[in-house]
């Protein structure tokens, strides 16, 4: 199934910008949540095919509500990519355990994040 909607979950304005730029010129439906709290209540009513995800942000963060995600019937079937700047191996395995399907370093490369979506798709 291809993805078309995307939901970013950025507490900073501008990766939010950075992100939702890229994904639009090529062709995605974006939408942005700034916390765990609001990206939680954006799926549902959403329903986005793929989820951006930070790590570090005020309340929940990313690898709380990736793991409220993968643990709700209702959610688990919706992909979620860590983008964080915790770039150590073990933040990647955790976010991984918690059940991301991929963990980007920032800055994300445009061509990588591209390819790892398509890659989902």
């Amino acid at each position: 199934m291809a993805i078309h909607r995307i939901l970013i979950v950025d507490d900073s304005p501008t990766e939010r910008y950075y992100l939702s730029d890229i994904l639009a010129r090529n062709g995605y439906e974006v939408s942005t949540a700034e916390s765990g709290e609001e990206a939680l209540a954006r799926i549902r009513t959403e329903q986005p095919e793929l989820i951006l995800m930070d790590v570090v942000m005020p309340g929940a963060n990313g690898f709380q509500v990736t793991r409220s995600i993968a643990r709700d019937p209702a959610l688990q079937h919706v992909p979620v990519i860590i983008c964080s700047s915790k770039n150590q191996e073990t933040d990647r395995i955790w976010g991984l355990r918690q059940g991301a399907k991929d963990y980007l370093v920032k800055p994300v490369s445009a061509a990588e994040l591209l390819s790892k979506i398509e890659a989902l798709g």
